[in-house]
């Protein structure tokens, strides 16, 4: 195992910040890998630098600026190749030209086909106004496959045998036909057919043989060397706690595990190896899709934190719905993944907010509770209760140091931090890996 591991968790629904985050530490700490343990090509985590280059990372990890960092993704990650080789070329032009030889897959991996990416979609068309809110990528479908048909099921590890290739496409292909007729009144053109024409299989064959060919397809026994070999590793999580198959609002949840335990299964590496576990939380509370939110702001003060906060998905540039900090929710994610410390992100959007409220509570019939319930029916009833927090009307432009912030700003901070039991070791105060404040370092 690594000599030093630090793994990044999100606390709330996602787009908290991760790839800031991933990015600094792997410079700060000299990390040589990024190990991604859970999601997909549906988790885009931002960087962008001084020098104004900006890349949503999907299938790499977000260290891949770095020169020499490499990414490892682990069992749990699914992959889809087009993306992946848009991702790369999209790299490329960023002058980064070597990070499909410096990607390393699992060959456990689930591997997400054209069929199941329409299955996704369709089903979710077909919920009309009860939709989920998923991004449409075919991950829950392909997770779903690898259990009910998982003879079925494509893993990196076939993609060195094109006959196992060609196989489990043309069945796949024939397993979603037969389950989907009852949805072809809502597909597309285009996914009319794919469904209906097998033509898309040879395309589908050379990606996956360029995949072999330009990156690095390991046996479990390898990963682990990998692991064990570099000095320093950082754990990437994606999407968050909320979003957890297990500890998330279900079912408005993605297909895996989020929380900071995911990595033991994901990875295969025993919990007290990880060092320093760092939870990541804007300032504000987001969220894409459907699902439960109790401090949803409908109205003008929403639109205004959306717009402040360039509130828009990364992958599927859906606008986030905004609200309030949530201190139930931070709390149940911090209990649930077992912290060290945290980064606290986008504190500069709320700098035109005169008073800030932050939720200490919710009211549910006539009952305060005090902790996040994981009943859907009492988060959808839930009104939050607010403690008013003085704002700042000062810019946070050129802050490097905790103590420089605005009294109110720090007071905020401090309001978490002592809620949450938890230090706040880095705040963001801007989208660039300069504009970070730390207090202390995760791994000091």
């Amino acid at each position: 195992m690594s000599r030093l591991a630090l793994q990044v968790v999100d606390l709330c629904f996602g787009d908290s910040g991760k790839g800031t985050m991933v990015d600094y530490l792997v410079r700060r700490h000299a990390a040589t890998l990024v190990v991604r343990f859970n999601g997909g090509p549906q988790a885009g985590h931002n960087v962008v630098l001084p020098d104004g280059r900006h890349h949503t990372f999907a299938q790499f990890g977000a260290g891949t600026f770095s020169p020499g960092v490499r990414t490892l993704l682990s069992r749990f990650t699914l992959i889809e190749p087009y993306a992946l080789f848009n991702e790369a070329d999209h790299l490329s032009s960023l002058g980064v030209h070597d990070a499909l030889t410096r990607l390393f897959i699992d060959e456990r991996c689930l591997v997400i086909t054209p069929p199941q990416q329409i299955a996704n979609r369709l089903r979710e068309r077909g919920r009309g106004a009860a939709a989920h809110g998923t991004c449409g990528l075919g991950v829950g479908e392909c997770v779903a496959d690898a259990v009910t048909r998982p003879d079925l099921a494509l893993r990196a590890g076939d993609l060195r045998t094109p006959a196992i290739v060609r196989r489990k496409l043309a069945d796949m292909l024939a397993y979603k036909r037969a389950g989907l007729s009852d949805l072809r009144s809502v597909a597309t053109t285009e996914e009319q057919r794919v469904l209906d024409d097998a033509a898309w299989i040879d395309v589908a064959m050379e990606a996956c043989s360029e995949l072999v060919e330009r990156t690095n397809i390991l046996t479990p026994k390898a990963a682990n060397a990998l692991l064990r070999d570099s000095s320093t590793s950082v754990f990437e999580g994606a999407q968050g706690v909320l979003l957890d198959i297990d500890h998330g609002t279900f079912p408005y949840v993605t297909s895996s595990n989020c929380v900071a335990g995911a990595v033991a299964t994901g990875v295969g590496v025993a919990p007290q190896k990880v060092d320093r576990v760092l939870g990541i939380a804007k300032a504000y509370t987001t969220r894409v899709g459907s699902g439960p939110f109790p401090t949803e702001l409908i109205g003008a003060i929403g639109d205004r934190l959306q717009t402040e906060g360039k509130e828009f998905g990364a992958t599927t540039g859906r606008p986030r719905r905004c609200g309030w900090l949530d201190l139930l929710v931070l709390k149940h994610s911090v209990r649930v993944s077992g912290l060290t410390s945290l980064a606290l992100t986008k504190l500069d959007v709320l700098s035109t907010f005169e008073s800030i409220p932050i939720c200490t509570g919710y009211r549910w019939r006539g009952e305060v509770l005090t902790e996040f319930p994981e009943n859907l029916e009492v988060l959808e009833g839930a009104q939050p209760i607010y403690e008013e927090m003085h704002g700042w009307t000062s810019s946070l432009d050129g802050v490097s140091r905790f103590e420089d912030l605005p009294d109110a700003a720090r007071a905020y901070v401090e309001t978490i931090e002592k809620a949450l039991g938890v230090p706040v070791d880095m705040i963001s105060i801007g989208p660039d890996r300069k504009e970070t404040i730390i207090r202390r370092h995760p791994l000091s």
